[in-house]
Order: structure tokens, then C-alpha cells, then sequence
């Protein structure tokens, strides 16, 4: 029954487009782990020096990247799968079937490893194709080339899958605060497996034998080198006991952290409330005809901005509200980089919502009739506009009060250029956690001293904004809004 439901639930993924995306990322994933040789960029740094493209480390490399990005963006590609089926009705079928929750996780769980192993596989294939075009070793050897995939990435990748499986049936981790909080504790998984004395081996980065001259600096991440390394033999994956157990352990635990939720997920049950007789199915709407209603005067685009607006908001509870206001009041008072930074990332559950209403709401027909979406996609954008307006005022009118007018030029391309982001990845892929991880790693990486990513401005030399100028962002903005405008009339004319 497990493996019938996992292949079953693999196969309806495969037919989608998304996936032959997501093969294709996969090659040029492979493209930047195994460089030219002459390149000014590595994914891995060992002492100054990198191996020599054989098997063995073309294997490696390409498999430490897999390890380290595909569980970045590998956890939002498979974490769907449970609101999957209860969006689709599937989950009925499943709460009157006799399979148990814990067989139904470690179906999705089988399910999830399958599609992230699909992706590795052709970084595999990528990597023994690229060991032959750079030349160095024409000498293919399989074993050498495939073993650090299965010790290296799929032990990482199950980690991967059990926990997007785990984020998914935790009441409180299941919405978009958990697919910030996965940039977070990726960060934190991806620094500290580095270490040769992480958990269980962590990434699987072990120390080797470093060539005369090497220091001790071992990077990995998309470096970029003045001049091109140096390069030595790479003696290959060294496996000894405590290594190998501690992989088996690895994945072992992450199969008993997918399992885990069995104890409180209860397979969409609906139970009928005390004292009342299950109902049966009630219709969703009833048609009673057009309602009756006087035309009100006025700009419609300023009723169709408010209405956006109103939407855009909805939902969101009280403490948020607060939060909010707390952080446009500091904004006054203190220095306006760091309240910018955390005004600018409070609403982004909010933000992604942009673009992807019609996909979530199940209002996309009704949509598809509005005699002018340019309207109504315009309006969604400022509808955004307002509320990145909105919490970052007091920041603004600090800098008025003391004529900063670089800032607040920056500060108004930062505003245009948030919700136009999340506009265009909604309006593409209409799902919101692809806003909530972009975004999320655009802000972490900006914070940190990022100058090309300085959308808000805030980090400046004097009166000076570094980075790309405000010029730059608000052009972006335009782009994504015209995009977002185009990819509408695009798929309302395919009806």
C-alpha cells in the first residue's frame, strides 16, 4: 500500500511542468559546481586548491552542491504535498480508506526522497558529462563518481523531505511562517554541516589530505577567486566506520521525524461536533440571481484599490496589527536601517499573497471575466505599495524631518520594488512560499553587508546609497509589474 500510493502520488508530480523545470535547474545546478577550468568562481575551496576533475571529485563536488542548494530549494518544491490532497478532494478518499497515517507519511515521504532523488540523478548524469568536456580525466569511474551522491546528497535530501513533510502536518508550521522559518534553520544546517564534527557527518564534508602550501580553509557556497585555483590530486571519499554509521543513522532519524507527526495527524478526518448528526455534503453556493444595487458614484479604480487593499489585509490578527504599529512608531525614534529592515520583512505572509489570489481562492474563472485586469493587476501592485508605505512611514518622516533625500528616494524604489516582486513570482507560479523563500534570502543577504542587494537602502556611506541606485530597483519594479501584466492577458487568452 505504501509504495502503490508513492508511486502513484511521484507520477501525478512528473506530469507537470514544473518538473521538467526542475531538471533542467538541475543542469545548470551541475554547470556551476564543475567550472571551467580557467573560471573565477568555485563552489568549493580547499586550502586555496581544487581537485582535479576525475571522477571522484567531480562526484563530490556535484554532490556537496546538491547537499547544500537542493535542500534549500528542494524543501519548497516537495512540501505541497499533503495540501495537495486536501485542495484536491484526495484526502477524503484517504480519511474513508483503511490506510493508516503513518503508512500515508511514508508514502509521501518515498514520494518526496523519489522527486528530489530524480533531480540528483541528473546531476549525476550533468557531472559525468562535464568530467569529460573539461578535459582533465577522461577516466570514468563509476563507483567514484555515483558513491558520494548515495553517502553525500541522499542522506541530506531525506533529511530534506522529512522535515517539508513535518512543516506540513504541524498545525503551526504549516502555513507561510514556516516557510520563512526554513530559510533560518537551513542557514544554520548548512553552516554548521560543514564541520567535520557536525551530527552524523553533516553535509558529508570530510577533511583530506591537503596538498604543500594549503591552508587549512576549507569553503564551500559559490565563491568567487581573483585568479583560478591551484589544483591537486583529490584522493577521494574517505569511508571508514564511524562515517558510514553516522550516515545511516542520519537518514534513519529523518524517517522517524516524517513518521512522528502519526501521533497527531489523523488523515483529513472531519469529526461531527458533540451533539450534532454528521450532514451530509452541503452545496459550496446557491445561485439566488444577480443582487440588487444601486450604482455608487465615484472613481471605480479607487473602489477597486480599496477593495485589494481590504484583501490583501485580510486575515491578519490582531498581535500582527500591533506589531505593526509598534514598528512604524520606532521607526521615529530610531536609527532607520534596522527598523526599515524588520518594518519591510513583518508583512511578507502578506506580500505573497500578490499575484496568487486567484490560484488559492479558487476564483480564477470569475477573475478571467474582469473586463479589465490591467486594472486589477495594477491595483493588486499598489495595493502592496500602500502597505510597504504604510510600515515604513516612520522611518520615512524621520528621514524628512532631517532632509535626507537620498534616503528617501531609496526608500520609495524599495517600496515600488517588494510588492512588484512578489506580484510577478505570484502571478508566475501562484503559489506564495516562492515569494516567502526568494524574499526571505534577498533580505538575509542584504543585511549582511550585501551592497548589490540594497533594495531598501539602508546600508549607506555617508549620504551615499551602495549597491545598485534606487534608479535600478524601481526599474525592476516596472519590469515585474509589466511581466505580471503580460503572463495575465498571456493565459487569458489561451481560454
Amino acid at each position: 500500500m505504501i509504495a502503490g500510493a508513492a508511486v502513484a502520488d511521484f507520477r501525478e508530480r512528473v506530469r507537470r511542468p514544473a518538473y521538467l523545470l526542475m531538471l533542467i535547474s538541475a543542469i545548470g545546478l551541475g554547470l556551476i559546481a564543475v567550472p571551467p577550468v580557467d573560471a573565477h568562481w568555485s563552489v568549493l575551496v580547499i586550502g586555496g586548491f581544487r581537485g582535479r576533475y576525475t571522477s571522484d571529485y567531480v562526484g563530490l563536488v556535484t554532490a556537496l552542491t546538491s547537499a547544500l542548494w537542493l535542500t534549500l530549494v528542494g524543501f519548497y518544491l516537495v512540501r505541497d504535498a499533503v495540501a495537495r490532497d486536501e485542495r484536491t478532494g484526495v484526502g477524503q478518499l484517504i480519511a474513508a480508506s483503511p490506510m493508516r497515517a503513518w503508512s500515508y507519511l511514508a508514502a509521501k515521504l518515498v514520494s518526496n526522497v523519489a522527486v528530489l532523488a530524480s533531480m540528483t540523478a541528473v546531476l549525476a548524469a550533468t557531472a559525468l558529462v562535464l568530467q569529460l568536456l573539461r578535459g582533465e580525466s577522461r577516466t570514468v569511474d563509476p563507483v567514484g563518481l555515483l558513491l558520494p551522491f548515495a553517502l553525500v546528497a541522499l542522506p541530506m535530501l531525506v533529511v530534506t523531505s522529512a522535515l517539508a513533510l513535518l512543516f506540513e502536518v504541524t498545525p503551526v508550521l504549516r502555513g507561510g511562517l514556516g516557510n520563512v522559518l526554513w530559510v533560518f534553520v537551513w542557514m544554520v544546517g548548512a553552516i554548521g554541516g560543514q564541520s567535520s564534527r557536525a551530527p552524523f557527518g553533516g553535509l558529508g564534508l570530510r577533511p583530506v589530505p591537503l596538498p604543500a602550501g594549503a591552508s587549512q580553509d576549507v569553503g564551500l557556497g559559490l565563491m568567487y577567486v581573483d585568479e583560478p585555483l591551484k589544483v591537486f590530486d583529490w584522493p577521494g571519499l574517505r569511508l571508514d566506520a564511524p562515517f558510514l554509521l553516522g550516515r545511516v543513522a542520519l537518514v534513519l532519524v529523518a524517517v522517524a521525524v516524517a513518521l512522528a507527526p502519526a501521533l497527531w495527524f489523523h488523515r483529513f478526518d472531519r469529526p461531527a461536533r458533540p451533539g450534532r448528526a454528521p450532514a451530509g455534503p452541503e452545496p459550496r453556493s446557491v445561485y439566488r440571481g444577480l443582487p440588487r444595487a444601486e450604482p455608487r458614484p465615484g472613481p471605480g479604480f479607487g473602489r477597486l484599490l480599496a477593495g485589494e487593499a481590504r484583501i490583501l489585509a485580510a486575515g491578519a490578527p490582531l498581535w500582527w496589527w500591533l506589531g505593526a504599529a509598534a514598528l512604524t512608531l520606532a521607526g521615529l525614534a530610531l536609527p532607520r536601517g534596522a527598523v526599515l529592515a524588520v518594518a519591510w520583512v513583518w508583512p511578507v505572509l502578506l506580500w505573497s499573497r500578490l499575484g496568487t489570489q486567484p490560484a488559492t481562492s479558487g476564483t480564477a474563472a470569475i477573475l478571467g471575466a474582469y473586463p479589465a485586469p490591467r486594472r486589477r493587476v495594477l491595483a493588486e501592485w499598489l495595493a502592496g505599495v500602500l502597505l510597504a508605505a504604510a510600515l515604513g512611514a516612520g522611518a520615512a518622516l524621520r528621514m524628512g524631518f532631517a532632509a535626507d533625500g537620498p534616503g528617501l528616494v531609496a526608500w520609495a524604489a524599495g517600496a515600488l520594488f517588494v510588492p512588484a516582486l512578489a506580484l510577478a513570482l505570484g502571478t508566475l507560479t501562484g503559489a506564495p512560499r516562492v515569494f516567502q523563500a526568494v524574499y526571505t534570502v534577498l533580505w538575509y543577504l542584504m543585511i549582511n553587508d550585501a551592497d548589490t542587494l540594497n533594495f531598501m537602502g539602508i546600508l549607506r556611506e555617508g549620504d551615499t546609497v551602495t549597491g545598485p541606485g534606487p534608479g535600478a530597483w524601481a526599474a525592476l519594479a516596472l519590469a515585474g509589474v509589466t511581466g505580471s501584466l503580460l503572463w495575465t492577458n498571456f493565459r487569458l487568452a489561451r481560454r
